[in-house]
This record gives C-alpha cells, sequence and structure tokens, in this order.
C-alpha cells in the first residue's frame, strides 16, 4: 500500500479547474481521482468515445445484425490492482469481469503449455512453471547458466533498468541460454504483450513482468475479461459516473496544444476553442504527445521537449474479427496463445465469454473469432497479412477452412510506445517542469513496479496526486506488487550476481 501524501479530503473555497487530455485508462483515471476530491474537471478526447486504446464502437455486419469493434483482446490480470480500483468505482465486485480457467500456449511444433497449474505462492510459482512446462527438458536446463537469471531474482525499480535496460530481451535470454522452445511459448508472451520484437525490447521491461507475475505476486497468470464489449461494460458505466461528478466530457474534441499562463495555470487548445485551466493531465498517446509538446513551443524545458521528441512507438499490429456462419469446436479455449504460426499471436473465440458475441453465435449457430497478430514490419502487404493470418487460423484450428465469412473486420494500428534497449532513462516522468502539467500513461516512467494497463492506470493516480498536493488535498491510496522479490532466499541469492 502506497498511502498519497497528507492533504484535506476535498477541495475547499473556490474548486480549481483541470483538463484532462486523454480519455483512456490513465486519462479516466486521472479524471476520476481529480472529481472525486472537488476538482472542476473537463476531460478531451479525439474520438468520438472514451476508453482509448480499449475503446469500442458499433458496426454493421452484412448480414444486417449490429455489433462492437474494437482494437482487440485485452487480459484483466489479477495484480492490476490499480486499474480494478478504478473500475469498482462502477462496480464494486467486478461483476463486469469473468475469470477465464486457464492461459494457454501453443506451439505448431505440437508443444502445448497451460499457466492453470502453475502455483500461485512465490517462489513455488516460477518453480512450478519450470516443473511443469513440457518446454523445459533435462538437457535444457543443465544447459542454462543459472548465474546469468539471477537479476530475475530480485527485481526493483529503478535498479532492474539499471541493470539490464542496455540490452534487449532476445540477448539476456540468450546469455541465459533459456531453452528456445520455452523462450517462444512463455517469455515471448511477455514480449508481444508490448506489441514489440523481443530483439527491440528492453530487457529490464522482461524481468519487471517476470517479477510481476512469478515472484512478486500470488495471483498468477490466469486473468479476467469483460462480459459485454468495452464500451458497454467498462467506459459508458464510468461516463456516467464522472458526469455525476460533475465532469464534462468533451468527446471528438483532439487537444491541439498548451501554452503557460501568466497566474501559473495553463490554456489549452482543443477542437480550434481554448480555454484556461488551472493545471492540465496530459494522458496521450506517444504520437499524440509529440504532437501537442512540438506545437507548445513555450510549455517545459528544451531538454525535455527533445526527450519526448525522441520517444517511439511500437510496430503496427493488426486484429481480424470474423464473425463465422458454423461453429468452432466446443472444446477451443476461450483465449490461445500461439507460437510458429507465422505472424498469428493468439486466437480468441469471443463467445466463450462475452455476451454480445454469446448472443449472436446462439442465433446464427456461428462463432465470433479474434485474431491478432503483433509487431508487423511496418512495410508488409497489409492485404497479404490479413490473408496470411486467416489462414494460419485454419492451421490452429481446421474447422474454420470450411466456415463462411459472414462478416470481418482488419484494424490496423501503431500507436503502442516501444520501450527500447537503452530507452528508460529517456522517457518523461508524471512531473513535467511545468508544475500545472503532468503526464499520465503507459509510456510514462514510474518508480513502481507496474506495466501496461496498470501502468495507465497507476500513472493516471499519480498526475492526480501531484496536482492534489499542490492543492493542499489528499490524493489516491495506490496498490503495487512488493517494489523487491518476496523471498529473502532468493535476494540474497540475487545479490551474489552483484550489482
Amino acid at each position: 500500500m502506497l498511502p498519497p501524501p497528507a492533504g484535506r479530503p476535498r477541495i475547499t473555497g473556490p474548486a480549481p479547474g483541470v483538463g484532462v487530455a486523454g480519455g483512456g485508462i490513465a486519462g479516466l483515471a486521472a479524471a476520476t481521482c481529480l472529481a472525486e476530491r472537488g476538482v472542476q474537471v473537463t476531460l478531451y478526447e479525439r474520438e468520438a468515445h472514451l476508453g482509448g486504446r480499449l475503446a469500442g464502437w458499433p458496426v454493421r455486419l452484412e448480414d444486417g445484425s449490429q455489433a462492437t469493434m474494437s482494437r482487440g483482446f485485452h487480459a484483466f490480470f489479477r495484480q492490476y490492482y490499480n486499474l480494478r480500483g478504478l473500475l469498482r468505482r462502477t462496480d464494486p465486485g467486478l461483476r463486469m469481469l469473468t475469470g477465464l480457467p486457464d492461459y494457454p500456449l501453443r506451439h505448431s511444433r505440437g508443444l502445448y503449455d497451460s499457466f492453470a497449474r502453475v502455483p500461485r505462492t512465490p517462489p513455488l510459482s516460477a518453480l512450478g512453471f519450470v516443473a511443469l512446462s513440457p518446454s523445459f527438458g533435462l538437457r535444457d536446463l543443465l544447459r542454462m547458466r543459472p548465474a546469468a537469471a539471477l537479476p530475475l531474482l530480485d527485481v526493483r525499480v529503478p535498479q532492474v533498468y539499471e541493470r539490464l535496460d542496455g540490452i534487449s530481451a532476445q540477448e539476456f535470454l540468450t546469455r541465459i541460454r533459456f531453452p528456445e522452445a520455452a523462450r517462444h511459448l512463455a517469455f515471448e508472451v511477455f514480449s508481444r504483450s508490448f506489441f514489440a520484437d523481443p530483439r527491440e525490447l528492453s530487457a529490464a521491461e522482461l524481468a519487471l513482468m517476470f517479477h510481476i507475475y512469478f515472484l512478486g505476486s500470488a495471483e498468477g497468470l490466469l486473468f479476467d475479461v469483460p462480459r459485454e464489449p468495452f464500451p458497454q461494460a467498462l467506459w459508458e458505466p464510468l461516463g456516467r459516473y464522472l458526469t455525476g461528478h460533475g465532469v464534462r466530457l468533451r468527446t471528438a474534441s483532439p487537444v491541439e496544444c498548451l501554452e503557460p499562463g501568466p497566474d501559473g495555470g495553463v490554456r489549452l487548445t482543443a477542437g480550434g476553442v481554448t480555454r484556461h485551466h488551472d493545471a492540465a493531465v496530459l494522458a496521450l498517446d506517444t504520437d499524440g504527445l509529440r504532437r501537442v509538446v512540438a506545437d507548445s513551443p513555450r510549455l517545459g524545458t528544451g531538454r525535455w521537449r527533445a526527450g519526448i521528441d525522441r520517444l517511439r512507438t511500437a510496430p503496427p499490429f493488426l486484429v481480424t474479427r470474423l464473425w463465422l456462419d458454423r461453429p468452432v469446436r466446443t472444446d477451443r479455449p476461450g483465449f490461445l496463445g500461439t507460437s510458429g504460426y507465422g505472424a498469428l499471436d493468439n486466437v480468441s473465440v469471443l463467445e466463450r465469454w462475452e455476451g454480445e458475441a454469446a448472443r449472436w453465435a446462439a442465433r446464427t449457430g456461428g462463432s465470433v473469432v479474434e485474431l491478432h497478430a503483433y509487431a508487423v514490419a511496418p512495410g508488409a502487404d497489409r492485404e497479404a497479412e490479413q490473408d496470411r493470418l486467416v489462414a494460419q487460423l485454419h492451421r490452429v484450428y481446421p474447422e474454420t477452412r470450411d466456415a463462411r465469412i459472414v462478416g470481418h473486420r482488419h484494424e490496423w494500428r501503431a500507436d503502442c510506445p516501444l520501450f527500447p534497449v537503452g530507452g528508460y532513462g529517456g522517457r518523461p516522468a508524471v512531473r513535467t517542469p511545468d508544475p500545472a502539467v503532468v503526464l499520465a500513461g503507459d509510456l510514462v516512467r514510474t518508480a513502481l513496479p507496474v506495466a501496461l494497463m496498470e501502468r495507465a492506470a497507476t500513472t493516471g493516480f499519480l498526475a492526480a496526486n501531484a496536482l492534489l498536493e499542490r492543492w493542499g488535498v489528499r490524493g489516491q491510496t495506490l496498490w503495487t506488487v512488493p517494489e523487491k522479490g518476496r523471498s529473502t532466499a532468493l535476494r540474497a541469492l540475487a545479490g551474489l550476481g552483484g550489482g
């Protein structure tokens, strides 16, 4: 538990106004925390809907039925304490989520792995994974270099970046002589979670993920998913919650620039209209942040602005959703991670958990299947990639070969942050050179052991806390996995490796 600085429970006197740029997880977390404490919040979102990279929107299929499309499946891991705390604002029991029974992984060479049987108590979680996984043979274990793996046993932030940010995830696993099969089936899943090729991803991020899921928590690698599409399950209820707390939601209103005001506030221009706010939260994706900072020449210092300009996005990714006229086999899992099937990284059978898809499947006798391809080469032929992805589905689930595609959507995006080798020091922090402007999002650096959606939620709350501290108001209490390894013995062993 990480309590915020002491302060009053709410704003007293005239309420300050804050403009929040970005309606994704980070911006929604910041807006929620601020509004609950009496701040006048205006939230600006470029799209017509909330949710950011977890948004959804209506589409009409070729059969005339209405459906919700999104940017694809996301796993709500049980270590996402702060994100789940945000969602509890509208659903205290998190009934909008349902747990999937397993996290299965399949390789084209026939190997099949599972996290359902792995113990959840550290360090038995890591040991159990090795003992139970078919990708670890005795010969593989004898070839491994345990000394090279010692940094995994006591991961701390920021020390893990000091030790491992200078090499790639792939190079780190090569040094350990990590078994090739296990690398594909397990650790590559972590790097793909960042929409990145393991040759480009910082090894520190890989080690942090290992700590979060294996040695730092007892929730394991099983996860929950929303029972309905993202808008209905998550963002529409939260939008109503925010407006009930006085938040002005300005969707379809992209933020263009910020100008520091003479009174210490900011002038924020969005959708061609300039408004004054006492402070601002920039919870934008990488390109959006770069663009706003570039068009705000008086914001920050030259060094800080140059650092923002150097931020990079991960390679493009593809989400293909198919509405099929016949079902996939009933024993197929709701989610399957894949390796060795070309660009295909996972397959979801949405009617296994999502109400909208289940209702469509029950009415038509079909299935709703989603395919992901992460880190696609930027110059790839997109139509050819889409065709190849569907062909790989036919290899994984052969019964889909004869299915007629009733509806299809292909979503290409390239807006996830890249965490490259050596990039940690150049990532921006929550606080900026201007005390009235703070940053939030999964691209933002923090000294807490969080990643992905949980980093977005956590930095959103941290950004709100930083502003509330200026006004003497107590912010949001945060939770994380322990900031160091749980086992004293393993920490001592890690110390033998130096660093």
